[in-house]
């Protein structure tokens, strides 16, 4: 049984990565699925969602005679950072004092 991410999760998965680099669509998608399973199907709808409440921009750049979408966060996808990881953070820690990891840390 795999858990299933929330999608304001995934949102804080995205919006991580693209904290420290921007990404185009196909290699974000495959950073994300190195550490938490997500379909490339599921990927793009996020991506498009994130855009459209200014959480992210693009941009294109030139490769091999094409071009490929960039993703970039925004000043308000940060902002939204901050409050997802700082949700995660207390939802981490109730959910490791149930499942037994009294400390909470990793």
């Amino acid at each position: 049984m795999a858990i299933q991410l929330s999608s304001e999760l995934l949102d804080g998965c995205v919006l991580g990565l693209l904290m420290h680099d921007d990404y185009y669509g196909y290699a974000l998608t495959q950073k994300v699925q190195e550490s938490v399973s997500v379909s490339e199907s599921t990927m793009y709808p996020v991506l498009r969602r994130l855009k459209k409440n200014q959480l992210l921009t693009t941009y294109d750049e030139p490769y091999q005679g094409r071009n490929r979408r960039y993703y970039q966060i925004t000043a308000e996808g940060k902002r939204q950072f901050s409050v997802i990881q700082s949700e995660w953070r207390d939802f981490k820690t109730g959910i490791d004092k149930m499942l037994g990891d009294e400390a909470g840390h990793e």
